[in-house]
């Protein structure tokens, strides 16, 4: 399927989804895997996984898991090398790399984390340009 996109969520898009059924995080999460091919590799699963477990968060265990294993039954396993100008989070460098590598559409809420390129985008703004508004 042609129309679909290549994407990275940033695992704060994930936290978002969970939080809410509504709003744009949410709706890009449901696009997996008619619209979306999440983009991912061990090192992003175990971001996701670590982050989603967050005691703070207190997230249902079934929301959790059916949301990591749609995005492992859908995700296009990517290998990427790692970057070496400096980020302002590390643990962002993964999402970072792996975009650039598959050519994938980065989609973060957190934009200032990351350098500017015309693949790092927000959530709304990937809605608009996939011609969906939340």
């Amino acid at each position: 399927m042609s129309d679909r996109v290549k994407v990275v969520l940033d695992t704060n898009i994930l936290v978002s989804a969970l939080w809410s059924d509504n709003g744009n995080c949410a709706t890009i999460v449901k696009l997996m895997p008619d619209k979306i091919i999440p983009c991912i590799n061990d090192a992003i699963l175990e971001e996701y996984t670590e982050v989603l477990n967050r005691p703070k968060f207190d997230f249902s265990i079934h929301k959790k898991e059916k949301l990591l294993s749609k995005i492992k039954e859908h995700g296009e396993v990517v290998t990427a090398d790692v970057s070496d100008f400096t980020m302002t989070d590390e643990t962002d460098r993964i999402f970072y790399d792996t975009a650039e590598e598959s050519g994938a559409t980065l989609i973060t809420g957190n934009i200032d984390d990351y350098p500017t390129e015309p693949f790092i985008v927000k959530p709304a703004d990937f809605l608009k340009s996939i011609n969906i508004d939340e």
